[in-house]
């Protein structure tokens, strides 16, 4: 007798023998799990399927509290994660490093046949060092900023304190993005530069802009290609909203407009004339711009997660300060920082006080660099500068009693010391905010100088504008450091310190892009020429590197 099966049942054979099998292959999947998830704690590069596993720490405390069952067994969830994962160059990073060629691999399988119990260990394990990769990339960044600056001091706190909890809790949402958004909240600033990293790449996607070529200073007035060249690239960027006139070769003053508005988004002086400068900026290309804002949006990342309450931002590159309160901007000025063989530093400090009517005490590299080749040139430079030598006793000496022409850096036995006055390098008021580095922020004679775009005119300290706005803002005590209480101090020429009530928080950064809150980003110059060490770091491939466990 020959059995018939309808060809109905034939089509359930496969899933009736998977049924019955799931026992065995759930217990031989987990004994796989057990083996890889001891291999990840003893290799000390281990790899699946030829990718670097970065979290390898996790993932074995993760899948042993699993008891090295799979945790990606719904293939909506593993869509979805890959969704997110695919949206990290939304952020600037590359999707790439997130293990989606292997993952895309593993999906694909073998075709018409079940995958091995090897392929789904290694699947999972793939997803879930990925979503752990990608959410601290996005909460710290993918450069390790320390390894770029010795002077690097910020804070990198974990996301949690159980991140193994927290994976199952996120592999378990509803949605993956809203969980890691809610996770790892996105400042303001953060959310206005990722739109802005989109607009340039729309435009790069559009054909981005061509070179404009060399020549002639471009003002009203002028006419000819050159000037067509001009309209059409900054109608690309969004500075030339206005149609085009009857004769689109003529630079008139709409097109000055357009210009004007090109030169206050990067920083330059805003003259209308497009002149050498204004044209190099032109006519960077838009794949740098796009690395400049993805640069920027790493920088961010680096600290954006544990910015306090209040604090002052000290923004180097865009010589600018911000006071914050509450996680609002309330005050902002325009500073003066560094020369470029002279930086100033980023890091993170407290401000505890401020001094009225400074004394400056010259620091050690001015004193060799400036002070002393300009004293043994002309020893009356000293008195021209109300400078006076002081020796260890605190003692005043006369400047004619030194035998200038045998002092050297490395003999010179006083400390110079400017006193206060309207002429003293500090101003009339320094904030201070004790580090290694000796900087500080404060007032300046030079105050021409805040009128030019490029503003690197310091030795490594911080020259800020309408600082005694800022001292009142700080001190918090209308009753007794109102503005009229200020200049009555100042007037009586006489040092003062006041503490503050309590310790501020300084952040010196270094942005060379952010963006306002439609999506238009304002660049400024790498004046320390440190994007492409970031760059470069951000353009590997990512390998090995253990995270917090």
């Amino acid at each position: 007798m020959i059995l018939v099966l309808h060809p109905e049942f034939l089509r359930w054979i496969p899933l009736l023998l998977m049924i019955a099998t799931t026992g065995t292959a759930a217990s031989a999947t987990a004994e796989l799990m057990r083996s890889r998830v001891e291999h990840l704690r003893t290799e000390q590069n281990p790899t699946i399927r030829g990718a670097s596993i970065a979290a390898a720490m996790v993932l074995a405390d993760f899948y042993e509290r699993r008891e090295f069952n799979l945790a990606w067994t719904a293939p909506e969830k593993i869509a979805d994660l890959i969704r997110l994962l695919e949206s990290a160059d939304e952020h600037g990073l590359d999707p790439r490093d997130y293990h989606l060629p292997a993952i895309e691999t593993l999906r694909r399988g073998n075709g018409a046949q079940m995958p091995t119990a090897r392929q789904r260990v290694d699947l999972d394990l793939l997803l879930t060092d990925s979503l752990v990769s990608f959410a601290y990339h996005t909460r710290f960044g993918k450069v390790d900023p320390a390894s770029l600056d010795s002077n690097w001091n910020f804070e990198r706190r974990p996301i949690t304190e159980h991140p193994v909890g927290n994976l199952e809790t996120a592999i378990g949402a509803g949605s993956l993005e809203q969980f890691v958004r809610q996770l790892i909240p996105e400042p303001y600033f953060y959310q206005w530069l990722r739109r802005g990293l989109t607009r340039y790449r729309q435009i790069h996607a559009a054909g981005g802009w061509r070179p404009i070529p060399g020549g002639p200073s471009l003002k009203v007035g002028a006419m000819g290609p050159r000037v067509e060249q001009l309209r059409e690239r900054l109608r690309r960027t969004g500075d030339l909203t206005s149609a085009d006139p009857a004769d689109a070769a003529l630079f008139d003053k709409a097109l000055e407009v357009a210009v004007i508005t090109f030169q206050a988004r990067h920083g330059l002086d805003r003259d209308g004339v497009v002149g050498a400068r204004t044209l190099r900026a032109l006519n960077i290309p838009i794949e740098t711009r796009i690395d400049q804002i993805r640069v920027n949006l790493e920088r961010m990342r680096w600290v954006y997660q544990n910015l306090p309450d209040d604090y002052l931002l000290l923004d180097i590159a865009g010589y600018n300060a911000y006071l914050v309160r509450h996680g609002q901007e309330i005050w902002k000025a325009r500073t003066q920082v560094g020369r470029p063989y002279r930086e100033t530093p980023v890091f993170r400090a407290d401000m505890r006080y401020l001094v009225f009517n400074p004394l400056w005490t010259v620091p050690p590299i001015i004193l060799i660099n400036d002070v002393l080749p300009e004293a043994r040139r002309e020893p009356a430079y000293l008195t021209r500068n109300q400078m006076r030598l002081v020796d260890d006793t605190g003692q005043t000496v006369s400047i004619d009693a030194v035998d200038w022409a045998s002092v050297s850096a490395w003999n010179f036995p006083y400390t110079v010391r400017q006193d206060p006055g309207p002429n003293n390098a500090l101003g009339r008021v320094k904030f201070v905010f004790p580090n290694k580095h000796l900087v500080y922020l404060h007032d300046t004679p030079s105050k021409n100088l805040f009128e030019h775009s490029q503003r690197t005119f310091s030795s490594g300290c911080i020259r800020v504008e309408r600082p005694f706005e800022l001292a009142e803002l700080l001190l918090e005590d209308v009753a007794h450091w109102n503005a009229e209480r200020i200049q009555r101090v100042l007037a009586s020429g006489q040092t003062e310190t006041v503490h503050l009530a309590s310790p501020v928080p300084v952040l010196l950064f270094y942005w060379t892009a952010k963006a306002d809150e439609s999506g238009t980003v304002h660049f400024r110059a790498d004046i320390y020429g440190r994007d492409q060490r970031v760059l470069r770091v951000l353009r590997k491939p990512f390998k090995f590197r253990a995270l917090p466990a």
